[in-house]
């Protein structure tokens, strides 16, 4: 009896077939990587109390200049300026604007009530750093804001999300505004903030993030 003849050119199509496979694989896996890190607040009705309170938040034009009770509280916010300095400089290599970028994030941190290594980690993800990020939904800026928020709580002007202190402004009270929705749940209130409540890569994304944010001494936060 003749054995059967096999086509040579089979082991590669299957080589083939199974790259393919895996390359396929690949890019759903980083499809949704990114798209559950891309910025998409889910435009919600707001109580008129609310929405007035959220809107004289962002009001507030004060400049984003650190105030300290003492002298040593001064000298830990620099010791950390320094230090965040340091580590942010491959992302913005600009000394004077990668300064001005610190001080706003500490600012409207500090004003929202948030730990800065958080909105830290979250710009992070969110934008890499990136001022002029815009994600696939619409999203803008260093935090990934979505332009409705400028017509609910602001002057209606989506422009302006890519200023520097008005990005901040509005991601922080923002993120504040989620994080009481949710009771002070930060796993809970991170997914409002991308629109992907309940749901694990967004939050475990930023705390990642937050991490590589911690002071060495840990004595800011």
């Amino acid at each position: 009896m003749t054995a059967p003849v096999q086509n040579p050119s089979i082991p590669a199509q299957i080589s083939r077939r199974k790259c393919l496979l895996r390359l396929s694989g690949g890019c759903i896996a980083l499809s949704f990587s990114e798209y559950s890190r891309a910025g998409g607040q889910v435009e919600e009705p707001l109580m008129d109390s609310v929405r007035t309170a959220l809107g004289s938040a962002i009001a507030n034009k004060a400049p984003p200049v650190p105030e300290f009770r003492d002298t040593e509280s001064k000298l830990v916010y620099l010791r950390w300026l320094g230090v965040m300095s340091e580590r942010l400089k491959k992302k913005i290599p600009e000394p004077q604007i990668r300064q001005e970028f610190l001080q706003a994030v500490w600012y409207e941190s500090k004003r929202a009530g948030l730990d800065v290594t958080l909105v830290l980690g979250l710009i992070q993800v969110e934008s890499n750093f990136r001022k002029f990020a815009v994600s696939s939904v619409g999203a803008r800026g260093y935090m990934q804001v979505m332009p409705f928020w400028t017509r609910v709580i602001g002057d209606g002007d989506p422009g302006k999300l890519f200023h520097m202190q008005t990005n901040l402004r509005f991601g922080c009270v923002i993120l504040r505004h989620y994080l009481d929705r949710e009771r002070g749940d930060n796993f809970l209130g991170l997914g409002r903030y991308n629109g992907s409540r309940g749901r694990a890569p967004y939050p475990e994304a930023v705390f990642a993030a937050q991490r590589g944010w911690l002071p060495d001494d840990r004595a800011v936060g």
